[in-house]
């Protein structure tokens, strides 16, 4: 396992929020000592446009944006866009090493689309990384397991035939999306309170059906607010759900490369190294 990270992404921040350095700080202290660890290095303008329109890079390039939810601090272009640059390491050494990767950084990305921001995202980094993973492979799968709907994700790859996504998410939670599946994109919406248990039954056929899609490569949107301490949201996964999950995921037997987005409880940095531990 290869954790790509940067200090970088520390530097920011907004007081009172809930997207903060401190979560990121606490997991890498938890395993910075467990695994090896490789600095990023930023995407390019060209890598945006992956899946970007060029009005939204320039409204976040130039603070031309306002979201209540999404702060509009500087220097977030760069800082996103360093996101975006460690999730296509993350999934270059996946792919050229046969080794699973994990981006360790912020801001997460799966709330951002085509042409819009918001719910603390900016740029989509997994899908940019995808992007370029395309470009090398002929089929991905995205499992995403933050607890809330990857409606950014989702808005860029519909229709894709090369591409299978799959949302587990609370139900009527932001961004009150992912109700339904369409074409190329699986969602799953759980009810307040669903246990690990049951999460695990639900998730098992998920994957059984990502398996028959035959990818190359698995990329997975790594949120850990499902967890039911999570301040944002009301599942009911445990510490140990997240070894399962890896586990699950690492038995499909195709390099898999993992990037962070929620998660805001104070054991993500003991959620995160069971998921990375379940992968192997």
């Amino acid at each position: 396992m290869k954790i790509f990270f940067s200090h970088k992404c520390l530097e920011y921040r907004q007081e009172g929020h809930s997207e903060s350095p401190a979560r990121v700080k606490s997991i890498y202290k938890y395993i910075k000592d467990k695994f090896d660890f490789s600095e990023p290095e930023t995407c390019s303008d060209k890598d945006l446009l992956l899946c970007h329109d060029k009005d939204l890079i320039n409204r976040i390039r130039h603070r031309k944006f306002s979201a209540a939810d999404t702060p509009n601090l500087p220097g977030m272009f760069e800082f996103a866009k360093l996101a975006a640059g460690t999730a296509i390491q993350a999934a270059k050494h996946a792919v050229e090493k046969s080794e699973n990767s994990f981006s360790l950084m912020r801001p997460p990305g799966h709330h951002a689309g085509k042409n819009f921001l918001g719910g603390f995202c900016y740029f989509n980094s997994i899908a940019i990384a995808v992007k370029k993973m395309l470009e090398k492979v002929d089929k991905v799968a995205i499992i995403d397991i933050d607890g809330h709907h990857g409606n950014g994700t989702q808005d860029i790859f519909l229709g894709d035939e090369r591409v299978l996504f799959k949302s587990l998410h609370q139900k009527n939670a932001f961004p009150v999306s992912g109700f339904v599946s369409d074409r190329n994109c699986y969602n799953y919406p759980l009810v307040p309170g669903t246990s690990g248990k049951d999460y695990l039954k639900i998730f098992s056929a998920a994957l059984e059906n990502a398996e028959n899609f035959g990818p190359d490569i698995i990329a997975v949107s790594a949120g850990f607010d499902a967890y039911k301490k999570d301040p944002l949201l009301e599942l009911g996964l445990d510490i140990e759900t997240y070894f399962e999950i890896g586990d699950m995921i690492s038995q499909l037997g195709v390099p898999v490369f993992s990037v962070l987005e929620g998660g805001y409880s104070e054991d993500i940095d003991k959620c995160v190294y069971q998921f990375l531990k379940g992968l192997g």
